[in-house]
């Protein structure tokens, strides 16, 4: 099997050191490993292609040169990733001075399918995802962040305090207050469907 593929099959902090010992394939492997799921995440707060693009590079940019930092005992690859760019992203949105956009794209992978017989069904989905969009736009980004990394990243709620540097108390009730601004902006339109995708 060449090595290459021997890396993909490694854990995280073997290939970590590696890296720490120079090996410029572990941080290719790093890269490959991780690059989408930090692309959607970046994407999904800034909903701006470019923007996202641009944060992902500076977010591995910033953990390749400071990788030596990285705690295992602390947090996971993935987790010490995610607060890197999480981070980044904020600088982004205040520099541009746009709002974050919410969990519109994540949300839709959730909402029950609808046949081309069934017209009306599929425009009140829409309509729906319409609704929640700017539900999830009206939040403010200390409740959209851990809202976006709970359901657009299956983040658990530990993983979400450590990204957003809080106590796991704090992260989850974070994300109920989120739901209940949702509920309340919704105002009993698609409020079922809500439900469902939200799980509440």
């Amino acid at each position: 099997m060449p090595e290459h593929d021997d890396q993909q099959q490694m854990p995280d902090e073997t290939i970590i050191a590696r890296c720490l010992d120079g090996d410029q394939q572990g941080f290719t492997a790093l890269y490959e490993r991780y690059a989408a799921s930090v692309y959607r995440l970046c994407n999904t707060l800034l909903n701006a292609q470019e923007d996202a693009e641009d944060v992902v590079q500076e977010s591995f940019v910033y953990a390749f040169k400071n990788i030596d930092r990285f705690d295992s005992n602390k947090a996971t690859f993935k987790t010490w990733l995610f607060t890197i760019a999480v981070s980044r992203c904020r600088n982004m949105y205040r520099r541009k001075q746009f709002p974050l956009v919410g969990l519109s794209a994540a949300l839709q992978l959730k909402l029950p399918s609808t046949s081309g017989d069934h017209p009306e069904t599929a425009l009140a989905q829409s309509n729906v995802r319409d609704a929640i969009e700017e539900a999830v736009r009206a939040l403010p980004p200390h409740l959209r962040e851990p809202l976006v990394l709970r359901y657009a990243h299956g983040l658990t709620y530990r993983e979400i305090a450590e990204i957003m540097d809080c106590p796991q108390k704090t992260a989850e009730s974070r994300v109920r207050l989120a739901h209940k601004k949702l509920r309340k902006t919704m105002q009993g339109q698609g409020r079922s469907l809500l439900e469902e995708i939200l799980l509440i």
